[in-house]
């Protein structure tokens, strides 16, 4: 156990990755609407630090306008084979202008003009419509190089709680709770499986 509940983070995460599982950075969000209705979806995780988690998504998806009206989420790290969940929950913030544009222009070519085509979440009349998108794109930007859309960008999730949860024969699992105290220090529980 460790006093820093980022620091366990680290040695899970880099557990999982090199345990060889495929997207062992896919993770659950789950967000709600100002009036408490929850919506969840898979994204990856692209960041982490003592700051919090970072993934990046369009604005104006569906998560990110519930992210603008209320702005806390929830995330899970789910690694079957490892028997090893995380739980995060905490208040969430947009990256930095430049930290988004760093990620988009480290993203494959694809990537980056789907990023820029896309009305994520929004009703599109055919895939034809996507494709006729796409295509005007690689023109407009033969060299490749297309600037990130001020509608993609990174969101933080900044932890408040955070629990570990290790599988345990018969069901008596490990699981410790991490919460974040006003002092800005964590303070640590073990909980009922």
């Amino acid at each position: 156990m460790s006093s820093d509940p980022i620091r366990l983070f680290k040695k899970w995460f880099d557990a999982a990755v090199r345990s060889g599982l495929a997207e062992p950075n896919a993770m659950t969000l789950a967000t709600a609407t100002p009036q408490g209705g929850p919506s969840a979806r898979m994204v990856l995780l692209k960041g982490f630090d003592e700051k919090g988690f970072v993934f990046y998504t369009n604005y104006n998806s569906r998560k990110g306008r519930e992210l603008e009206k209320n702005p806390h989420a929830a995330l899970v790290l789910f690694w079957q084979p490892l028997e090893r969940q995380i739980r995060i929950t905490g208040h969430v913030t947009k990256v930095t202008a430049e930290e988004s544009d760093q990620y988009f222009h480290s993203r494959p070519l694809g990537s980056r003009f789907s990023a820029s085509i896309s009305k994520q979440s929004a009703v599109i009349a055919s895939r034809a419509e996507l494709l006729q998108k796409l295509k005007k794109i690689e023109e407009k930007y033969p060299s490749g190089n297309p600037p990130r859309p001020i509608h993609w960008g990174g969101y933080r999730v900044h932890p408040n709680e955070i629990e570990f949860w290790q599988g345990g024969k018969f069901r008596l699992h490990d699981r410790l709770r991490y919460r974040l105290r006003r002092d800005g220090n964590w303070s640590l529980d073990r909980l009922s499986p």
